[in-house]
Formats: C-alpha cells, structure tokens, sequence
C-alpha cells in the first residue's frame, strides 16, 4: 500500500532497519493482491537503494536472489531493466566487485532458466566487464570467446560492438596490443553498419587514443581523446542519462556522474599527450578555453598534470619528484598517466645528467648525485644504463667511485669501403671465369 511505502521511506534515515522490513513485507508478501506490481518495484529499488547506502553488500545479494519469484511476474523488458539497475547497485558499496561478480553468474543461470536470451547476454557482457576491473584476463577472454561466437550468428551489431570494445580493452591490459588493435578494428567495422549512441562512441575513440598513446603517436592519441570529451558532454544530465540507458544495453554505467569521470579521464589524457609531446605551453591555453575544460580547472588530476607540465618546461628533476610525491594518488592510480610519467622522469633525468658530465672528462658520482639531489646507487644505475644504450661513452670506474667520460669515437669507413672493394673483386673475377668458360 502506499501508505505503507511512504512510512518506509520517512524511516530510512531514522530508522534503516524498521524501512527495510517495511519495504520486504511489500515485495515480498504472500497476498500478492495486497499490493500492485508498481508498489512492490518501488519496494525493490527502494530496498537496493538503502542496502547500497548501508555498505551492506551481503543484504543486496541476497535482495537480488530473493526477488526472482517477483522478477518473472513482470515483463520480460521490465524484469532485464530491474536486473541491469540491481546489480549496478554494487557499484556504490567499497569492495562490492567479488559479491557483484557473483551475483551476476547467479543472475546468468537464472536467465538461461528461464530462456531469456538477450538478458543473458547482456548479463555475461556486464560480467566481461567485471572481469576486467577484477583483472580476471582469462576469465573474460574465454567468455568472449563464447559471446561473440552467439553475437555473429544473431548479427546483433550493437552487442557486437560493446564486447569487441571489451575484447580490446582485455588485450591492452595484458600489453598485447597488436590483439588489441585488431579487435578495435572489428568493433569499428561493427558500429559504421548501425547508428551508435554518442557515449559508445565516445568509448571507442577513447580506446583508439589510448592505443595510440601506448604505441607513441600523442598527436593522433590527443585528437581521439578531444573526440571522447566532446561527444560525453551532452550526456551530463539525468534526463539525457534515461533516454541513453532505455536505447542501449546496460554493459556500462549509464550515470552522469559516471559520464563526467570519463570526460575528467579523456580531459587529462589530453593534458597527457601535451606533455608527452614536449608542448607544456598549450596547457594553459587549454584550461583557458572551452566549457567542458573550465569545468575541470580546479581537479585534483588536473592540477597534478599542470604542475607536472610546469617541472617539465624547468627541466626540474626535484620539482617533478616533489609533484609525484604531492599528488601520488591522482598520478599513480591511472595506469596510462602512471606509464608516460615514468618514461617522461627517465628522460628527465637522463638530459639533467647529460647537461650536468657534459663539462668534465672524470667527474666523481658522488658530486654528480650531490648537484641532481639523488640517492648515489640511483645515479649510479643510471649512467650506468645510458652508457649500455651509448647515450655517451664512457666507464664506471667503481674502484676510485669516478665516471670517465670518452669523445664519441668518429666513425672510420675503411673497414666497409674494403668490404665493399673485395666485393667488388669478386664480381670482376667470376665475370672473367664465365667469359673464360666460353672460349
């Protein structure tokens, strides 16, 4: 009765426990005639609502196990959508990925079961998903496996597209890009045959310049990632979120606050790529400029990248070890940011110590870890490094804990000019041994 749900909605903050019975003795009440099927939803997502609130990922599980008898009363449509939204329920609760995964294989059994095919699919691509925030590769690539074999023979292209995109992302978490690529190819072949909403989109071009960022090309990769930005920002307001989650499946977070985190994550690849391509410069153009960059001015990450843009353009090895110490957090966390920075600060350190020996022929390390700010075995290892990849020459005399810088040796063409004139000997004498043949 509505009475009974608006009594149970006035104790959800006073008095959580009174609310749930109250919500359960709706949802689940023997008389079903008691009480409509719109009062006994409210009931459901009421009840996740408040077990997500509650931290209590146990009682969720539970919730969504129990309310199958109610799941298969309602509409096949009606029920995928209650699913879709219970199980993105765990998304709120810290440490909810093992008890989401698990449920979600329950809720994969209970459509085969019940012969709903497109809500298992749809399920077993949320799962793929899962897997890969629960870095369970193997797992997700066999279930791939399996899925697209289903998906071709359906010729379902939007399904398709959305686990081709996993499948890519799957591959470049375990550093094997070339699969990776390839299986962005079949997702982009897949989505120019059908109309593709604007966030999954979005999520392919976001995918493209992440590729292209690991593979070196921070240009192409900045102009995929500006694309990813621009096509979520239509996608920030609830209104727009429902109509974009009733005309798609539910393999991803359909929310606005999930829409500007991603934006937040194309923005700062953005940032990224300036970086990587020495243009520390245009960053502050960037955030001067454009809505959707204003927006995230005064972010963390933000701020973290244009301090680290700011050491970069100083060539300051301490201001850029002081920033990654600062905002560890915000730089450390995402796995693209936390690669490229880590190559930037090897090649910032590598042109501090070249222009640091550059004066001397003999220089102790000692005085060199002294004027760098680094530990001496840091030092150490890296000259010792940069001389194995001949970024100059010279030895560690560990003994006398000196480096001895060498002249680059000049380059002597005699050894290939003789090569090349016996060569050529050769050729003039088998010549002469053929027409000697013929006589």
């Amino acid at each position: 009765m509505a009475s009974q749900l608006e009594q149970a909605q006035r104790l959800e903050k006073e008095a959580p426990q009174q609310a749930i019975e109250l919500y359960s003795s709706v949802l689940f009440a023997e008389n079903t005639s008691s009480y409509t099927v719109a009062d006994r939803e409210v009931a459901l997502l009421s009840l996740a609502a408040l077990f997500e609130r509650m931290q209590d990922a146990a009682a969720l599980t539970k919730l969504i196990n129990g309310s199958q008898g109610y799941l298969t009363a309602v509409s096949k449509a009606k029920s995928s959508k209650l699913i879709r939204t219970l199980v993105d329920r765990f998304n709120g609760i810290e440490g909810g990925i093992q008890p989401q995964i698990a449920t979600c294989q329950g809720m994969v059994e209970w459509a085969k079961g019940e012969n709903r095919e497109y809500l298992r699919q749809a399920l077993e691509t949320r799962l793929i998903s899962l897997y890969l925030d629960n870095r369970m590769y193997t797992e997700a690539l066999s279930l791939i496996s399996l899925l697209l074999s289903e998906l071709k023979k359906l010729d379902d292209k939007m399904q398709l597209v959305e686990v081709h995109l996993l499948e890519s992302r799957v591959y470049m978490a375990i550093k094997n890009l070339p699969k990776s690529r390839a299986a962005l190819t079949s997702a982009r072949t897949a989505a120019n045959s059908i109309y593709t909403p604007p966030p999954l989109q979005a999520h392919l071009d976001l995918q493209s310049g992440t590729l292209h960022a690991e593979e070196g090309d921070f240009k192409t990769a900045y102009s995929y990632f500006f694309e990813t930005m621009e096509g979520l920002s239509v996608y920030v307001t609830p209104k727009s979120v429902d109509k974009l989650a009733a005309s798609t499946s539910a393999a991803g977070d359909h929310s606005p606050a999930s829409f500007e985190q991603r934006q937040l994550q194309a923005f700062a690849y953005m940032l990224l790529c300036k970086i990587m391509i020495q243009q520390p410069d245009d960053i502050t153009a960037l955030l001067a400029t454009g809505k959707t960059a204003s927006k995230f001015r005064d972010h963390r990450v933000v701020a973290a990248l244009q301090a680290v843009a700011k050491a970069q353009k100083q060539r300051s090895l301490a201001d850029f070890e002081r920033v990654l110490s600062e905002y560890r957090d915000e730089l450390q966390n995402d796995e693209l940011i936390r690669n490229h920075l880590t190559a930037l600060y090897d090649t910032l350190l590598e042109q501090n110590l070249v222009r640091l020996i550059e004066p001397y022929s003999r220089v102790e390390i000692a005085h060199i870890a002294k004027l760098i700010g680094l530990p001496i075995r840091v030092v150490e290892n890296k000259l010792s490094q940069m001389i194995l990849d001949k970024v100059f020459y010279g030895i560690l005399d560990q003994g006398n804990g000196c480096l001895v810088i060498f002249p680059e040796p000049k380059h002597d063409s005699t050894y290939e000019t003789t090569l090349d004139t016996i060569k050529s000997l050769s050729n003039v004498v088998e010549s002469l041994y053929a027409k000697a043949a013929t006589l």
